[in-house]
């Protein structure tokens, strides 16, 4: 009797504290008790409910308040495994759940292997049986309830907090959510696989918190309300489209900091010529609106060279007060020479296809053909030589390298080709030398094994990359041509 009040009483101030906000039960601490008791309560329940009769009304009161411990500690875990999201991010909040979950269930797997080699090695069941006749028993039945009933309890832990991840992780892909589906039920396996997901959404969460700090600091300093309004320049294949934005998510960060930005506009596959064309009617447009005298651009790849042309050859010097170039091609790409090595109407016929496509989409004078030529090392070292900087615009450069051709698949075989080309390090496309113009303010890259590809450079992925905010520096460099007086 006097067991049963005591313990009846300890689950009611667990109750009372976790409802209170006063622990947190998906915590490592309170996670190691949890999964060591709570598993073996429907155990405890059958054992009193044959019992009772011998056990009398305390069995009664044991019973009802192990049933509304189950139940609230349960369903408090499943629908809301931690109460303190820091980051004020719906998605985060439940990929960090499902975290927590995983963590749960696999220090539930850990302590129930305690748990049965403990009190289950030799005699030691009978011994225990006199002090914990509620859990301990070597009834060979209730035992394997107990083993079958604390198996599917910890599995649903493992199941809820899996799936919590694959919706909602962005770090995961399309890819590797399909090779987790495919192989999650390979025994050893998906211990692999559960190692991954887990990591993934709690690095994520990690660089969420970060960020949100780093925003919660900035509140009201509009620490991005540069003097010029901002042109951010896409680079050669793409557009600015309205549904899927090239810069991926900086250009709202840097609004939310007091940026006023515009997109350059021009085409996907036009020259450096039709392409600067473009961009001054951009220009024009913007300080119309803004009523500012210069505009500040930041141009990533070949759009670093439309910039330049616009500046030097388009009498653009004094409407722009600094050029930004990330991953830019200033010396050429040694792909484009690979390329060349193609026969000429094999070249023509894969530039024709891609006019094609990219005139559908808005593209007024695609030519494939001579805009990627534009890119060779040769072409760019004349460009280089006809085109000089104007003394009245300040120039400072970014680039960044892959750490490897598994840095980012979508450009693991340039990485390889650019490798073998140069022996130089590279961001998949573009060799660290070439993209060197002006102030070069250094290379990008994270201290993890993943690197930073030319993709990364504008979050075209929308990827959270572990050691390096992509976000937050763009955020940086804007700050400092504020700083500069632009």
């Amino acid at each position: 009797m006097i067991y049963s009040v005591i313990f009846s009483v300890c689950l009611l101030l667990v109750l009372f504290l976790d409802a209170n906000n006063k622990i947190e039960l998906s915590n490592r601490f309170c996670a190691c008790i949890y999964t060591f008791i709570v598993p073996h309560f429907p155990l405890m329940i059958v054992y009193l409910w044959a019992e009772k009769k011998e056990i009398g009304f305390g069995a009664w009161i044991l019973m009802l308040c192990i049933v509304m411990f189950q139940l609230y500690s349960t369903l408090r875990l499943h629908f809301l495994p931690f109460r303190k999201n820091r980051t004020e991010s719906r998605r985060i909040g439940i990929e960090y759940g499902g975290y927590l979950l995983m963590r749960l269930s696999c220090i539930g797997l850990l302590s129930q292997i305690v748990f049965y080699l403990f009190f289950y090695i030799g005699n030691a069941a009978v011994d225990m049986q006199k002090l914990f006749p509620f859990i301990i028993t070597t009834n060979r039945f209730y035992l394997t309830f107990d083993i079958i009933y604390t198996c599917i309890f910890l599995w649903l832990f493992l199941a809820n907090g899996t799936i919590r991840i694959l919706c909602t992780c962005y770090r995961l892909g399309v890819v590797k959510r399909i090779l987790i589906c495919l192989w999650m039920w390979i025994p050893v396996v998906n211990l692999f696989l559960l190692r991954i997901v887990s990591r993934a959404a709690k690095d994520e969460y990690d660089i969420a918190l970060e960020r949100h700090l780093n925003e919660t600091m900035r509140v009201g300093t509009d620490c991005c309300a540069t003097k010029y309004p901002i042109i951010m320049v896409h680079g050669i294949g793409f557009r600015d489209l309205k549904f899927f934005n090239y810069w991926g998510r900086m250009p709202r960060l840097l609004i939310e900091n007091g940026a006023t930005i515009y997109y350059g506009h021009q085409n996907a596959w036009g020259t450096i010529e039709d392409n600067a064309a473009k961009i001054a009617q951009t220009i024009d447009r913007a300080l119309a609106e803004t009523g500012a005298a210069k505009v500040n651009i930041i141009a990533h790849s070949k759009g670093g060279l439309d910039s330049r042309y616009l500046i030097s050859k388009l009498g653009y010097e004094e409407k722009v007060a600094s050029l930004t170039t990330m991953s830019t091609p200033h010396r050429g790409s040694a792909l484009i020479d690979l390329l060349n090595k193609l026969p000429d109407w094999c070249y023509r016929l894969i530039a024709g296809w891609f006019d094609r496509s990219f005139a559908t989409m808005g593209d007024e004078k695609p030519d494939c053909y001579h805009a990627s030529k534009q890119l060779a090392p040769a072409y760019c070292e004349k460009f280089n030589e006809q085109t000089a900087d104007s003394p009245l615009v300040f120039y400072q450069s970014y680039t960044s390298v892959m750490h490897g051709m598994f840095s980012d698949s979508l450009l693991s075989i340039p990485y390889l080709f650019m490798k073998l080309l140069t022996h130089e390090k590279n961001d998949g496309l573009v060799a660290v030398s070439s993209a060197k113009w002006g102030a070069f303010k250094g290379v990008f890259e994270n201290t993890k094994k993943r690197g930073l590809s030319h993709g990364d450079m504008i979050d075209l992925k929308r990827e959270d990359i572990k050691g390096f905010d992509i976000l937050e520096k763009y955020v940086q460099i804007v700050e400092e041509l504020k700083n500069r007086g632009f």
